[in-house]
């Protein structure tokens, strides 16, 4: 075990292919010139990275035509990714503390996708005042629990809130937020939300990034619903 842990971890150490891992957190697939691009290395480079990556349990690729295209292997390499994100250093603006830092709207850091959940300061907003009313339970360290209000609340808002079966954490997981170094909703049901929250016209993605926008009819319901303060 304790080789297989070193190869994955030789895996994310290198700089070219951590770029490559974290342009992928999205849940979109990208063809090898773009990652190449990303990476800043070269395309015979990026190939032989992409390689080491797939054998590695980490990519998986889709071949459309001619074309290829390159996406996380699962939401667990997305979970993992976040988690080490976690141990990294916080960086914050000289002479000034982390907990007088605000995240800024339009920023990976105020609202971003990790993986296919919201993430960032929004997401661990809306986790709290969904604990808060009583909608989810913390369940141990990983997990939430779902309640009865919580499941009605839910399906007021059209998101279908998956059966809970004997693997909670791919229902209703606790992933620990790398940026606000909290929790935010994550598996099937953090996933339903957003997706959700994005066909209401309350969230739009921003082009080329994964970072996430609230619209003005977001900013309107996410106080109202979820007493939100979105400026």
């Amino acid at each position: 075990m304790n080789i297989q842990l070193s190869a994955t971890a030789t895996l994310v150490g290198d700089p070219g292919r951590a770029a490559i891992l974290l342009s992928l957190m999205g849940g979109i697939a990208l063809p090898a010139g773009k990652l190449a691009h990303i990476a800043n290395v070269a395309p015979q480079t990026a190939s032989g990275h992409l390689a080491k990556l797939i054998s590695g349990g980490l990519l998986t690729v889709e071949r459309q035509g001619r074309h290829r295209y390159y996406r996380l292997l699962n939401a667990e390499v997305a979970n993992a990714i976040e988690s080490l994100l976690v141990l990294t250093p916080k960086l914050q603006p000289k002479g000034k503390n982390i907990s007088s830092i605000k995240a800024t709207a339009g920023t990976m850091a105020y609202a971003r996708t990790c993986y296919a959940h919201l993430a960032g300061w929004l997401g661990v907003e809306i986790a709290d005042r969904l604990e808060e009313r009583g909608y989810l339970l913390t369940a141990g360290p990983k997990n939430y629990m779902l309640t009865s209000a919580g499941r009605i609340w839910f399906e007021s808002f059209g998101v279908k809130v998956p059966h809970i079966g004997r693997i909670p954490e791919k229902t209703a997981r606790r992933c620990l937020d790398w940026t606000e170094r909290r929790h935010h909703l994550a598996g099937n049901l953090g996933c339903g939300m957003f997706e959700r929250f994005r066909e209401l016209g309350w969230l739009a993605g921003i082009r080329g990034t994964r970072a996430i926008r609230v619209t003005l009819e977001g900013k309107r319901q996410f106080w109202d619903v979820l007493r939100i303060p979105i400026g």
